[in-house]
């Protein structure tokens, strides 16, 4: 269905009114804040039709309208600008992704603080799937005479250190040698590209010490086994009741107990993982419990390769505008930080 300009510029009015006030938009009032040129009775009749369409609706208690699910649809498909971000909001997000952070965890942590804080909605953020990362250091150390300890590094910025059992003793020099061949042979590797013939090489390169190859790569393996599962960091969640759309006590329980399941945000997060922005509106959500709600995501990425989203949820008549540029924005410039820290 094509709708006419005028009724176009109706629609993005109820829209826009409704999102800045949240309350039902009449004819009136559309024809004293913006300039359609139009009577109030023309107004009306068109507002008539979009609601027989089925992109506004009128609440029992008003007579005034809102917007449908259908019509934010189209509004965020077709009609929705670019919003720039204020310089303050820049600054202070440059501020935060200019960290050198040792735990991507904690990078993590911060950026779903800012979302919430800059949006007034609650985020969502997922940590990198690490099994899609790549080695990006390893050093051994000595513990005692017949263990070792392993710090492996990978370029989401994990450290985990594992413990190695040796037959042969070796001092740190020898250890220094062995961690350069470790790194000579694996850096920048997934676990995928790790293979037999490479493990073998490796094996001959490091002579009477090639016996702790296998457990070494046992415990980059472990590591990433014990990661598959990303962690998922919320922040936000009270400003919901902030707004009247989550008044009603009961709802709002059944939304924050659904916050609450790590394994619900994570099947959000991954049925909304496409490239770019992905924009799912009020019954669109498979959810029960969130089909009252809108959810924006972005995905970013280390080296080219997606490996998280973060993502923001709130009332469907949330800023669409504003909460995509800010994804947009953080996304892009999250990936070049992630890109930085895990340069050599």
């Amino acid at each position: 269905m094509i709708l006419d300009d005028r009724k176009i510029k109706i629609l993005y009015a109820i829209i826009k009114d409704y999102i800045l006030t949240g309350e039902p938009v009449g004819s009136r009032t559309i024809s004293k804040k913006y300039e359609l040129g139009v009577s109030s009775a023309t107004i009306r009749n068109e507002m008539s039709d979009l609601e027989e369409w089925g992109f506004i609706i009128q609440p029992h208690t008003s007579a005034g309208r809102i917007p449908s699910d259908k019509g934010y649809r189209l509004y965020v498909d077709q009609l929705m600008e670019h919003k720039a971000i204020n310089q303050n909001n820049i600054q202070m997000i440059e501020k935060l992704l200019q960290q050198k952070v040792d735990q991507i965890d904690t990078l993590m942590k911060e950026v779903a603080k800012l979302l919430s804080l800059y949006t007034n909605y609650t985020s969502i953020v997922s940590s990198p799937v690490i099994h899609k990362t790549k080695i990006k250091h390893m050093q051994l150390i000595p513990l005692d005479t017949h263990s070792i300890i392993l710090i492996l590094v990978t370029d989401a910025n994990l450290v985990t250190n594992n413990i190695i059992k040796m037959d042969i003793p070796a001092d740190q020099n020898t250890l220094n040698k062995l961690s350069a061949m470790l790194n000579e042979s694996l850096k920048g590797l997934t676990m995928e590209q790790i293979n037999l013939p490479l493990i073998q090489e490796l094996k001959i390169k490091m002579g009477i010490y090639g016996e702790i190859v296998n457990p070494i790569l046992d415990a980059v393996a472990k590591t990433i086994q014990t990661k598959i599962t990303p962690e998922v960091y919320l922040s936000g969640t009270m400003n919901m009741l902030d707004f009247p759309e989550f008044s009603d006590v009961v709802k709002a329980k059944q939304l924050f107990h659904t916050l609450e399941e790590k394994e619900i945000l994570m099947s959000i997060l991954s049925k909304n993982a496409s490239n770019g922005i992905n924009i799912t509106i009020g019954e669109e959500n498979e959810i029960e419990e969130i089909k009252n709600c809108s959810l924006i995501t972005a995905s970013y990425e280390i080296g080219g390769r997606k490996v998280g989203t973060i993502g923001i949820i709130g009332p469907t008549r949330m800023e669409y505008d504003k909460v995509v540029s800010l994804l947009s924005y953080i996304s892009s410039n999250m990936d070049k930080l992630l890109e930085k820290n895990s340069d050599g």
